[in-house]
């Protein structure tokens, strides 16, 4: 395409963008990481557009969410009507950072009544989840832990959830349980790097902590649990504003498709 003088793009998300030049436009999920594009590829901020990944949020919506599907889902994971959830989502991999999650809830001190459940598969990382087992049965908070494994309907798990934690201990390319968790109206913790940085509206939609710091961790999570019903139910409102103004599908899209449209009307006015 470069060779003839085409106009091509270039989809930032995970991998590394190994070549960029003059006729590229690329397209990545955060802000945050301009300036290291910018300086590692060669290319410039003008032809660079921000669009977030997003989320189905009629699918991500408490209001679609029946009792039927949450009551089902806490039998099966047998959780006690009185319990405090705290739920960390994602697969059994260390960078994403349960460890982390283990020593943070030992330093709490009232965990009667408290749960957190690991809702993830292992993906072939068996000997990882081991190390997770044993550590919590060393720690003596084997009654305060749940391996799910995986779950087929996210939102009601997110629905029987008092706080949503990601301690990925990596920069996340954008995160997309963040994201879900605020469009069901859930306080969101997660590490202060990568695409949280944005998602999240610190002190609004949620908190953020130090990868790694499992004391600011815990701290976090005995705020969010104290919460009073009116600050739960507004930080519920501004998450869910926060997702559905800025992370949905249909903004996405329309976003992507108008840089595809910016391309050929610049190559149109060109002479193309």
């Amino acid at each position: 395409a470069r060779a003839r003088g085409m106009p091509w793009l270039v989809i930032y998300q995970h991998l590394p963008l190994y070549t960029a030049g003059v006729y590229a436009n690329l397209i990545h999920p955060i802000r945050q990481r301009l300036p290291e594009l910018c300086d590692r590829y060669g290319v410039s901020t003008d032809k660079i557009r921000v669009i977030p990944r997003g989320v189905d949020t009629h699918y991500f919506d408490p209001s679609a969410v029946s009792a039927q599907r949450i009551i089902r889902l806490s039998k099966k994971w047998m959780l006690p009507d009185d319990a405090s959830v705290i739920m960390l989502p994602g697969r059994l991999t260390r960078w994403k950072g349960q460890g982390v999650m283990i020593k943070a809830l030992s330093l709490i001190k009232d965990l009667k009544n408290l749960r957190c459940i690991f809702v993830g598969s292992a993906h072939g990382h068996t000997r990882y989840g081991r190390e997770l087992r044993s550590e919590i049965q060393k720690r003596g908070l084997s009654s305060n832990f749940l391996f799910t494994g995986h779950c087929s309907d996210m939102p009601a798990a997110f629905m029987l959830s008092d706080v949503v934690v990601s301690t990925s201990t990596e920069a996340e390319a954008f995160g997309r349980v963040i994201v879900e968790a605020q469009s069901m109206g859930r306080p969101v913790i997660a590490t202060n790097h990568g695409a949280a940085c944005e998602t999240i509206s610190s002190g609004n939609t949620g908190w953020l902590v130090p990868p790694n710091d499992e004391i600011a961790l815990s701290s976090a999570l005995v705020k969010a649990l104290a919460m009073e019903p009116n600050s739960r139910k507004m930080i519920a409102q501004k998450s869910m504003k926060h997702a559905r103004d800025h992370y949905t599908k249909e903004k996405m899209c329309e976003s992507t498709i108008g840089v595809y449209k910016e391309i050929l009307t610049d190559k149109m006015s060109h002479g193309g």
